[in-house]
C-alpha cells in the first residue's frame, strides 16, 4: 500500500511534458463568477493536485448557483473578495473573474493578504491602478501574473523565436491587425459595454491581445508617445442589437480604437482594433525589420490562435523571395489549462509569473495613453512610475 501511494503521488501530465505531484495540493479560491470564471474553474476541476474552496460574487447566491452547475464541492461562498479573505486563512492563490471596473481592488486586496493572484485581462483599467497593484505586488513578493492565455501558444511563441532569431534584423515597425466584423460581447448581458463597469471596451478587450502579440515578440519596449482615436459608432446604435436595442443607452465604452504609438529603440507601432466595422478584418499583423518582415495572418475572434502560416518576406543574392513558416499543431491541453497550469506550477515550485506585470504595465499604458489622447484629441506622453 505504501508503495502505491509513492507511485501514485506523482502522475505525468503528458502533453505538458512534467510529472505533477498530487500530494502536494494547491488552495484556490475564484472571485467573480461570471462568463469567464467558467473557463478557470473547468480548467482547475482537470488539475488533480488542485482544491476550489471558496468562491465569491457581489450577487447574492450567485456563487452557489456556479458551484452547483458546474460540480464544486465543498467550496465555502462569499459575497466579497474582503469576506473571503477575512475568514480563508490558508489560500494559495485567487483566480479574480470580476469586471475590468473591479480588477485593481481584489488583486490588491488578496497580495496585501499574501494571497498569489492571476488576474484576468485587461490588466487593469488606468495606468494608474495597475501601479497601485504593482506596489503591492512588490511589497508582498508573492506572484502576480496576467491572464493571456494566446502567450501559450506554440504558433505565438515562433513570432517572438523569428523576431529574436534575427532573421528580420532591426524592427522598426510593427502594425497591428485582426478586429471583429461584428462581435460586441453582449451575450451575457451588458458588463462588458458599460462605463461603470467595463471602463474600456475593444481596445482592453482584444486589444490588449493584439499588443501583446506584437510586443512580447520585440520584447516589450518602452511607449514614448501615443496618439490615440476611439469611436462607439457601432455600440450606440440600437440597431446593432435586434433583441436589446436598449443596450445602446447602456454602451459607455468604444467599439474601435486606433493610435500611433512611439516605442524605446526608434519602433513605430501602428494600432488599430474593432468589436464592430463594416469590414471584414482591419488587415494582417506586421512586423518590418531591416532584413526581412514577417505576416501574421489576421482571425475573426481573437482567441490566441492562427488558422494560416507565418509568411517570411526576405531578399536574398538581390532577389525577393517569400516563405511560409509551416502552422505547428498545437494538440493536448487548452491554452487556458496552460495558463492556469503555469500558475500552479509557479505556487508550488516558488517560480515566477509565466506574464508579468513588468511587461503587461507597457501594454495598460499604451491602453490608457489611448484613451486620453482621444479624449484631448492630441498626442501624450507616456510616463511609467517607477514600483
Amino acid at each position: 500500500m505504501k508503495e502505491d501511494a509513492a507511485l501514485n503521488a506523482f502522475k505525468e501530465d503528458q502533453e505538458q511534458g512534467k510529472a505533477i505531484d498530487t500530494s502536494k495540493r494547491v488552495r484556490i479560491g475564484i472571485i467573480g463568477t461570471g462568463w469567464i470564471a467558467g473557463s478557470h474553474i473547468k480548467n482547475y476541476l482537470e488539475m488533480e493536485d488542485v482544491d476550489v474552496v471558496a468562491l465569491a460574487d457581489l450577487v447574492p447566491g450567485k456563487a452557489e448557483a456556479f458551484a452547483k452547475k458546474y460540480g464544486v464541492e465543498g467550496a465555502r461562498y462569499y459575497t466579497s473578495d474582503v469576506e473571503m479573505l477575512e475568514n480563508e486563512k490558508d489560500l494559495d492563490g485567487v483566480s479574480i473573474c470580476t469586471y475590468n471596473c473591479e480588477h485593481a481592488g481584489p488583486a490588491i486586496r488578496c497580495l496585501n493578504a499574501g494571497v498569489n493572484v492571476m488576474l484576468e485581462k485587461p490588466f487593469t483599467v488606468t495606468l494608474d491602478e495597475a501601479i497601485e497593484v504593482m506596489k503591492a505586488e512588490k511589497a508582498s513578493g508573492k506572484i502576480l501574473t496576467i491572464g493571456f492565455q494566446p502567450r501559450m501558444s506554440q504558433n505565438m511563441q515562433m513570432v517572438k523565436k523569428i523576431v529574436e532569431s534575427g532573421e528580420l534584423g532591426k524592427i522598426y515597425y510593427l502594425q497591428a491587425g485582426g478586429g471583429r466584423r461584428s462581435g460586441i460581447p453582449t451575450p451575457f448581458g451588458t458588463t462588458f459595454i458599460e462605463k461603470e463597469t467595463g471602463g474600456v471596451g475593444a481596445v482592453g478587450d482584444i486589444g490588449s491581445y493584439s499588443l501583446d502579440l506584437l510586443l512580447n515578440a520585440v520584447g516589450y519596449p518602452k511607449p514614448l508617445t501615443v496618439s490615440g482615436y476611439t469611436s462607439a459608432y457601432f455600440g450606440t446604435d440600437p440597431e446593432t442589437y435586434p433583441k436589446h436595442p436598449e443596450y445602446a443607452e447602456k454602451f459607455g465604452v468604444d467599439d474601435f480604437a486606433a493610435a500611433f504609438v512611439r516605442l524605446e529603440g526608434d519602433i513605430i507601432l501602428d494600432f488599430r482594433i474593432a468589436w464592430a466595422m463594416n469590414m471584414d478584418t482591419c488587415g494582417d499583423a506586421l512586423i518590418l525589420g531591416t532584413k526581412g518582415g514577417l505576416r501574421i495572418p489576421s482571425t475573426e475572434c481573437w482567441n490566441g490562435e492562427f488558422d494560416k502560416p507565418l509568411t517570411v518576406y526576405r531578399k536574398v543574392a538581390g532577389k525577393n523571395i517569400s516563405y511560409e513558416v509551416p502552422l505547428i499543431k498545437d494538440e493536448g491541453k487548452s491554452f487556458f489549462y496552460r495558463k492556469l497550469r503555469s500558475f500552479v506550477d509557479a505556487i508550488k515550485e516558488g517560480g515566477t509569473a509565466t506574464v508579468p506585470s513588468s511587461e503587461i504595465v507597457y501594454n495598460q499604458a499604451i491602453i490608457d495613453a489611448i484613451c486620453k489622447s482621444a479624449k484631448l484629441g492630441k498626442e501624450v506622453e507616456v510616463t511609467i512610475p517607477e514600483v
